[in-house]
C-alpha cells in the first residue's frame, strides 16, 4: 500500500469517527454518507460520492448497478453501513468493489455501532 494511500485511510477514519462523534448511532446510511463526504471534503480531501462500476464479463462492459458510497481521491473505496451487525458479506462486497474498480484499499464502516471501532474494517486487495 503506498504512502498517500496510507494518509488518506488515516483521514478516513479520523473523519468517521468525528461524523459518529456528533450524530452518534442510529440513523439512515443516507446521512452518514452525506456527512462523511463532507468531513472528508473540509480536510481537503477530493470526495465522489454513489460512484458506479461496471462489471466486464467477457468482453462486454455492464453497468450492473454496483455503486460505491464514496470513492475518496479516486484512490480509497468507503462503504457505509448502518445495521445491527457487520455480516461477511459484506467484507464480500467491498472486496468485489475494489476488484472490479482496480483499486486496492476499502473501508467498510458500520456507523450503528456504539463503538464506531468495533464497526470499522479495513480492507486491502
Amino acid at each position: 500500500m503506498s504512502e498517500d494511500g496510507e494518509r488518506i485511510g488515516r483521514v478516513v477514519v479520523d473523519s468517521a469517527l468525528a461524523v459518529h462523534r456528533a450524530l452518534g448511532p442510529g440513523l439512515f446510511e443516507s446521512v452518514y454518507e452525506a456527512c462523511l463526504a463532507e468531513e472528508l471534503k473540509q480536510r481537503g480531501l477530493n470526495v465522489e460520492r454513489q460512484v458506479g462500476v461496471p462489471v466486464v464479463y467477457g468482453n462486454t462492459r455492464l453497468e450492473v448497478g454496483f455503486r460505491l458510497d464514496l470513492l475518496v481521491e479516486k484512490r480509497v473505496v468507503v462503504e457505509i453501513k448502518s445495521i445491527d451487525a457487520l455480516a461477511s458479506i459484506h467484507t464480500s462486497q467491498v472486496l468485489t468493489y475494489l476488484r472490479f474498480s482496480g483499486l486496492r484499499l476499502g473501508y467498510l464502516i458500520n456507523f450503528n455501532s456504539t463503538l464506531l471501532k468495533n464497526g470499522l474494517r479495513r480492507l486491502v486487495l
